[in-house]
């Protein structure tokens, strides 16, 4: 599934996957519409992918058309032909890396047309005949790219199991890296596109709370048009400001309600609003003094945590021991 492009730019398939998300939202304009529309229909037609036109079509997305579909389903069969050639000439003349070779431009041509199954199928082919750890992971960085275009979560997480499994077992620095998204030179690249994104981690990096709510207001728009987070919106709302908010009482034993709220730019109603309904469902660690204004952390002492833990898991092993000895008896 070639990338397509520059550092820095996205996957032409998530693209893809993206407009197709914002064709189906309501609060998309009809103009818009048009455009994404006519967009979509290029990129299948650019990558012959049949499948994915088939499922646009019968959900109205675009407008049939029976040549156009007997047109890719040709040239796929056609391709698919010239590999499968190409697969046997290895397997007879060539060694055993030209023969994986050969397998994975399968794998990835039934990635560029859309063939999901097909392609997951090849790709299990191709992990039988690759030794090498770096060479696994790119094949599991392949089917993830699959599970998110199709938004399948149980493919998603299976196969980021498996990539911490062979991140433990080695492989190049570049590919671990893909691992890990927030200082990469790629995400550094792009976050400048995104409104609001480069002051809402920076703000929240610096401490300040103020400029830190002004971007995380403007992103909120960002990620209701987000194919992977609008899902989980109001989720990623609290769980965000339950970060800032510990972040700031961090710093303080005792804090003024009116010294936080002017921190964050807000009144002192919304301030006690909102961490008492954090505080009630232990999120914060914390009490609000409402006489005095004040609130009071109560941060747990991590040793202590760990001498209460011990203890329950000691009482738990304990009861354990007693009722297999009951059955040993028995």
């Amino acid at each position: 599934m070639d990338g397509g492009g520059d550092e820095g730019q996205q996957e032409r398939h998530l693209v893809l996957a993206h407009k197709l998300f914002l064709l189906a939202r309501p609060d998309v304009d009809d103009l818009s519409k048009v455009a994404l529309r006519a967009e979509v229909l290029d990129a299948v037609k650019s990558d012959d992918m049949a499948p994915l036109f088939e499922s646009l079509t019968a959900s109205g997305l675009l407008e049939p058309d029976a040549a156009l579909l007997a047109e890719m389903r040709g040239k796929i069969n056609e391709e698919t032909r010239k590999l499968d050639e190409k697969i046997v000439d290895a397997e007879e003349n060539l060694g055993e890396s030209e023969v994986r070779e050969a397998h994975l431009a399968k794998s990835l041509y039934f990635i560029k047309v859309g063939e999901k199954e097909k392609a997951l199928e090849q790709l299990k082919v191709t992990e039988g005949k690759t030794v090498a750890v770096g060479q696994k992971m790119d094949l599991v960085f392949y089917t993830l790219q699959i599970g998110f275009f199709h938004m399948d979560f149980d493919l998603i997480s299976k196969s980021i199991d498996k990539a911490k499994n062979l991140f433990e077992e080695g492989g190049d620095w570049e590919r671990k890296n893909r691992l890990k998204v927030v200082d990469s030179p790629e995400i550094l690249a792009v976050i400048g596109k995104v409104p609001h994104l480069s002051e809402f981690l920076n703000c929240l990096y610096n401490c300040q709370y103020k400029s830190f709510f002004a971007a995380f207001s403007g992103l909120t728009e960002q990620i209701k048009l987000d194919r992977y987070l609008q899902p989980h919106f109001r989720y990623y709302m609290r769980e965000v400001r339950i970060v800032v908010y510990s972040q700031f009482l961090e710093s303080y034993k005792s804090v003024t309600m009116e010294a936080m709220a002017a921190a964050f730019g807000v009144t002192v109603d919304f301030i006690d609003q909102e961490l008492s309904r954090f505080i009630a469902a232990g999120k914060l660690h914390c009490k609000i003094d409402k006489v005095a204004g004040v609130l009071e952390t109560n941060r747990p002492d991590a040793r202590n945590a760990f001498y209460q833990a011990t203890i329950k898991q000691g009482d738990f092993l304990l009861n354990r021991i007693q009722k297999l000895s009951r059955v040993i008896d028995l």
